[in-house]
């Protein structure tokens, strides 16, 4: 188990290594980079470097270069919430994010008082009387209370923003990896409270055995996230799509109401903005002549759609027209759907099979049939 255990954090600690020497020497990845993703690593290697010298065997093998990583336990929430608001908002790094480290910062200024600058006869006493154990059950306990709450607030934030781009955008944005990346980190928070609940009533040696695992499970999960922002940086730059604007309240009144609905339609029946696989409701609002605002209101009041339902609502009956030409013998159900405008297969699936309560393949099948 120990050597198994050293030869996953020899591999993650020189990835570490070679990432923030990626980021340090080349300027086309310190443009493309979350900047709190260098945070994360910064944080990893805190964590993996007193294992890394403790597995071997450096300054004397002492337990205490172990607990080196301790001062890590409380960076991971913060930092995993920072970099999911910076993927999903254009807010930036600023000095009030420090507040976020906190907790970190008084987590480190107890456990080095009470462990790391203690000498070893009061440290075995504290082990002996039990003292220690519970001040660890204690110290972990807080740490995975911070860190799943600010993981709860990361899901949050990106729920909030895939609601939000369905009133701002008519395409699907592409989050899976980020999605996957929060997911993965709840699995390692829910497995680790699992081991920690089970230590915490008599079974310690279990949390101890396996919770430097879990340790480990977020740290690839991390490298793995930084070397994909090397390859694929966009994929972690969605934020710019739904740039902040100043509310500003509709007040047409409601024969403008009705005005502006049927300006609408003609807009969309003549012009078919919806074949633009980008659209967004800045641009319609530009060729109706008003402001967003005033086009939310429309489709919540007058139509009862979000503007991604309303604008694949279209899209969905220029395919069925489309399905009907000769076309449609040339191209899969997928090739109609890009030339309704749809730039993703899942989008597509899901929105004909709500619009229209079955699959496509089947509704045409039974319209055939």
């Amino acid at each position: 188990m120990d050597i198994l255990l050293n030869q996953l954090v020899y591999f993650g600690f020189l990835q570490c290594v070679f990432l923030l020497g990626i980021y340090a020497f080349s300027s086309k990845a310190r443009t493309n980079i979350n900047p709190y993703l260098v945070v994360l690593l910064v944080v990893l290697f805190i964590g993996l470097l007193g294992r890394t010298l403790y597995a071997l065997g450096l300054f004397g093998g002492t337990y205490r270069l172990i607990a080196l990583s301790e001062y890590a336990t409380f960076l991971f929430g913060p930092t995993v919430y920072l970099f999911t608001r910076y993927s999903l908002t254009v807010k930036r790094l600023s000095k009030a994010d420090l507040v976020h480290y906190l907790p970190a910062f008084v987590y480190a200024i107890v456990f080095s008082s009470y462990y790391m600058f203690s000498s070893s006869a009061l440290i075995q006493e504290r082990l002996q009387n039990g003292q220690l154990y519970w001040a660890v059950v204690i110290f972990m306990g807080a740490g995975l209370l911070v860190n799943g709450c600010y993981w709860a607030l990361s899901v949050r934030l990106y729920r909030d923003f895939t609601r939000s781009t369905m009133d701002e955008l008519s395409f699907a944005v592409k989050l899976r990896f980020l999605k996957s990346f929060l997911v993965s980190v709840g699995a390692c928070l829910l497995v680790w409270l699992t081991i920690y609940l089970v230590g915490a009533f008599g079974q310690s040696w279990l949390e101890r055995e396996v919770r430097p695992f879990i340790w480990l499970a977020i740290a690839y999960i991390i490298l793995f996230i930084s070397y994909y922002n090397i390859k694929e940086p966009s994929i972690f730059k969605v934020g710019h799509l739904m740039t902040p604007k100043k509310y500003i309240q509709s007040k047409l009144s409601l024969t403008e109401l009705e005005m502006l609905k049927t300006k609408l339609e003609k807009v969309m029946t003549e012009k078919k903005p919806y074949l633009n696989r980008n659209l967004m409701k800045a641009d319609l609002a530009e060729m109706l002549g008003v402001n967003s605002p005033d086009v939310a209101r429309l489709l919540n009041e007058q139509i009862g759609m979000n503007f991604f339902e309303y604008v694949n609502y279209f899209r969905i009956k220029e395919f069925i027209a489309l399905a009907s030409t000769e076309k449609a013998k040339t191209l899969t159900f997928f090739g109609l759907a890009q030339e309704a405008g749809f730039n993703s297969k899942t989008t597509f699936n899901k929105s004909f099979k709500k619009i229209m309560g079955t699959s496509p393949r089947q509704y045409f099948t039974e319209k055939l049939g």
